[in-house]
């Protein structure tokens, strides 16, 4: 594992496009799909990252809490399966299944999504308003496994409270940190 934080972003910077296949239904999954959705999370993950696997459960509560407000999120896992078994296609629907994720994971098996959003790391978030514009990039709050701070997603829910009241976003985001893609 090597520690890995996001690079900042500047605002307003557009979704890019993808078209991916999930893991647990092989079908695939565009950003078009999210269209009707005031807000669309994307969070870039693995199954193996110990940063992931300690957020994971704030997520789920996470997912919980927005989806009944018209939040959608999708998770993309872009790590060389070849390297990192763990994180094949067919492990991150074991992982999902198992967790009962209640948005779809996508695996990027080219790169090429993670390399258009400059994703770094796992876990990453990001968060686009109705127009599909950058409004959030960072973490979820400021726990990783073994620092005694508190997982309750802080950052990502006041980031997520913001954008679904139309109010514009603290100036402050502080990176995600965990494993680094595992890039081919």
């Amino acid at each position: 594992m090597a520690l890995t934080t996001s690079t900042p972003f500047a605002p307003d910077i557009p979704l890019p496009p993808f078209d991916l296949p999930d893991v647990t239904t092989g079908r695939r999954v565009t950003a078009k799909d999210f269209a009707a959705s005031p807000l669309l999370v994307v969070i870039f993950l693995c199954r193996h990252c110990p940063y992931v696997v300690h957020v994971l459960p704030e997520v789920l509560r996470l997912a919980t809490d927005y989806l009944p407000r018209g939040a959608a999120f999708v998770g993309i896992s872009a790590n060389d399966a070849v390297t990192y078994p763990d994180d094949s296609p067919e492990n991150l629907a074991t992982m999902a299944n198992h967790h009962v994720i209640p948005f779809p994971i996508l695996y990027d098996a080219s790169q090429e999504t993670a390399r258009a959003f400059g994703a770094a790391c796992t876990p990453e978030f990001y968060v686009y308003d109705a127009g599909r514009t950058l409004r959030y990039h960072g973490r979820l709050d400021g726990s990783t496994p073994g620092n005694g701070q508190p997982c309750d997603g802080s950052e990502l829910r006041r980031a997520l409270d913001t954008v679904l009241a139309g109010r514009p976003l603290l100036e402050t985001q502080h990176p995600s940190m965990g494993c680094n893609i595992k890039w081919k």
